[in-house]
C-alpha cells in the first residue's frame, strides 16, 4: 500500500489560497442581496428570476468546466494553472459586480444580470480546480482529513474576515457618499469589493506558488458531454446522495449568512451587533475545526457529522429563542457558538467526503472524475444560494420590503421584522434536519466499507507506480 503524505509546507500553502476565495465567497452570499436589494433597490422580482435563471446555466458550465479541468496537463499542473486563472477573473468581476457606475433602471438590471453570471462562472473556474486538489495530494484517510482541516480553516478565516469588518469597514468607506440609513453607500460596497478582490489574486498566488500535485491522474483526451455527466451522477449513488444533503443543509446555513445584514439593520436597528454576532460565531468555527481530528481517534466520520448537525440544530433552536422571541441579543451571540461549531464541522466533512466519494466511483466503475465530481460542489453551493434567494426574497416580496425602505420613512414594519427574523433563524434548523435524515438513512461510505474503498485505490495506486 502507497499512502502519500503531504507536509506542512503543503497544507498551509494550500490553505491560504482558501482565503482568496472565500473573501469573494463572503461578499456574494452575505451581502449581494442586501447591496442589491437595500442599496441599489432592485426590485425582489428581477432577484427571484435571475438566480434560478443563472443556476440553469451553472448546471451546464460548472461540470464543463470540470471536464477541462480534467483534460489539463501542464508543466505546472493539472489544476494550479486554473486556480491563477479563474482567481483573476474573478477578482475582476467581482470588484464590477459591486460597482454600479452611476447605472440606473433597465441599464442597470441588465448590467447586473451580466455580472451576476460572470460571478459563477470565473468563481467556478477557481474552486472547482481548487477543491478538487484535494486527492492529489494524499490518498491517506487522516492526512486528508488534515488537509481538509486546514483549508477549511482559513476558509473560516476569509469568511470571518468579511463578515466581522464589512459591517465596521463599510460605514468607514462611505464617509462623504450618500449612504443608506444604515451608513452604507454603493461607493463603500465598491472599494470594498476593491480590497478584496486583490486580496484573492494575491493569495491565491501564494498558493499556486507553495504547493505542488503529487498523486495525480490525468484523464487526457476526455471530452464534454452531458452524458458523461449525467453517467458520472447516475452511476455514483453515493454522489447522489451527498448532493442532496449537501445542498439542504448549505441552503440552511446560507439562509442565515445572507439575511443576518437584514436582521441587524433592519429588525435591531444595531448594525455594529452583527460583527460582535459573527466573532463570536467565529470562536465556534475555530471550534467546529477540532471536532473531526479529535473526535475521528473514537468515533466514525458519519456519527461525527451527524453530531455535528445535531448540535447546529440544537443551536439553532436557542437562537431562535434568544433572537427573534426573546431579543435577548448576548444569548444569541452565545447561542450561535453552538450551531457555528457543528457548521465548520460539517464543512470539512463534506470536503473529505467528496474526496472519498471520488475513490467510490473509480471502485465502482474504473475511472476517475475528480474534477467532474468536485465540480458538483461548487454548482450546489450556488442551488443552495439559489434556495436561499427563492425564501429571502420570497418572503421580503410578500410583506413588501422594497416599498418599505424606499418610502419617506424608510420604516419597517413589525410582521416584515418577523418574517426576516423566521427567515433567518427558523427555517435553517428545518433544511439541516431534513438534511441529516436523509444523511442517515442513504450514506453508506462508512466503517468497513469505506475501509474497503480506500484498500483498493492504494493498491490500485502502488500497482500503477511499479508498472
Amino acid at each position: 500500500m502507497n499512502d502519500y503524505k503531504t507536509t506542512w509546507r503543503d497544507k498551509i500553502g494550500y490553505g491560504v489560497g482558501a482565503i482568496g476565495l472565500d473573501l469573494s465567497y463572503g461578499m456574494f452570499y452575505s451581502f449581494l442581496s442586501y447591496y442589491l436589494s437595500s442599496v441599489l433597490g432592485l426590485k425582489e422580482a428581477f432577484l427571484l428570476l435571475l438566480t434560478p435563471l443563472a443556476r440553469i446555466w451553472d448546471g451546464i458550465n460548472d461540470p464543463l468546466m470540470g471536464t477541462i479541468v480534467d483534460n489539463t496537463k501542464t508543466k505546472a499542473g493539472k489544476y494550479r494553472p486554473w486556480i491563477l486563472i479563474g482567481a483573476i477573473c474573478n477578482a475582476v468581476v467581482l470588484f464590477l459586480l459591486f460597482t454600479s457606475f452611476g447605472m440606473s433602471g433597465t441599464k442597470l438590471y441588465i448590467y447586473i444580470g451580466v455580472m451576476y453570471v460572470l460571478w459563477g462562472m470565473t468563481n467556478t473556474m477557481a474552486d472547482i480546480p481548487y477543491w478538487s486538489m484535494v486527492p492529489s495530494f494524499t490518498n491517506d484517510p487522516d492526512d486528508r482529513n488534515m488537509v481538509s482541516t486546514v483549508a477549511r480553516t482559513f476558509s473560516g478565516l476569509g469568511q470571518g474576515i468579511i463578515t466581522v469588518a464589512t459591517p465596521i469597514i463599510l460605514p468607514i468607506l462611505s464617509k462623504g457618499m450618500e449612504t443608506t440609513s444604515k451608513g452604507y453607500s454603493a461607493g463603500g460596497f465598491s472599494k470594498w469589493a476593491g480590497i478584496c478582490a486583490c486580496l484573492l489574486v494575491l493569495f491565491s498566488t501564494i498558493c499556486v506558488l507553495s504547493t505542488k500535485e503529487k498523486n495525480v491522474v490525468y484523464n487526457e483526451n476526455q471530452k464534454f458531454s452531458f452524458k458523461k455527466i449525467f453517467s458520472v451522477i447516475a452511476h455514483n449513488d453515493q454522489l447522489v446522495v451527498f448532493m442532496l444533503v449537501a445542498m439542504l443543509s448549505n441552503a440552511g446555513w446560507y439562509l442565515t449568512s445572507g439575511t443576518a445584514v437584514y436582521y441587524f439593520s433592519d429588525v435591531l436597528g444595531k448594525v455594529e451587533e452583527q460583527s460582535m454576532f459573527q466573532t463570536i460565531g467565529a470562536v465556534g468555527s475555530v471550534l467546529g475545526l477540532l471536532v473531526i481530528p479529535i473526535l475521528s481517534k473514537w468515533l466514525s466520520k458519519k456519527t461525527i457529522y451527524q453530531i455535528s448537525l445535531v448540535a447546529t440544530i440544537i443551536g439553532y433552536g436557542l437562537m431562535y429563542l434568544f433572537g427573534p422571541v426573546l431579543k435577548i441579543t448576548i444569548a444569541l451571540d452565545i447561542a450561535y457558538i453552538v450551531s457555528s461549531t457543528g457548521i465548520a464541522s460539517m464543512f470539512v466533512a463534506q470536503t473529505v467526503f467528496l474526496a472519498d466519494i471520488v475513490d467510490y466511483g473509480e471502485y465502482k466503475t474504473g475511472e476517475r472524475n475528480e474534477s467532474i465530481t468536485f465540480s458538483m460542489k461548487g454548482f450546489l453551493q450556488k442551488m443552495a444560494y439559489t434556495v436561499q434567494t427563492i425564501i429571502l426574497f420570497g418572503g421580503l416580496r410578500i410583506m413588501n420590503y422594497n416599498q418599505q425602505i424606499t418610502s419617506s420613512t424608510h420604516t419597517i414594519n413589525d410582521a416584515t421584522k418577523s418574517a426576516i427574523g423566521v427567515i433567518c433563524f427558523g427555517v435553517p434548523p428545518i433544511l439541516i434536519l431534513l438534511s441529516l435524515i436523509l444523511f442517515s438513512k442513504k450514506f453508506k461510505l462508512h466503517g468497513e466499507f469505506a475501509e474497503t474503498v480506500h484498500n483498493f485505490i492504494s493498491e490500485k495506486r502502488s500497482k500503477e507506480k511499479n508498472e
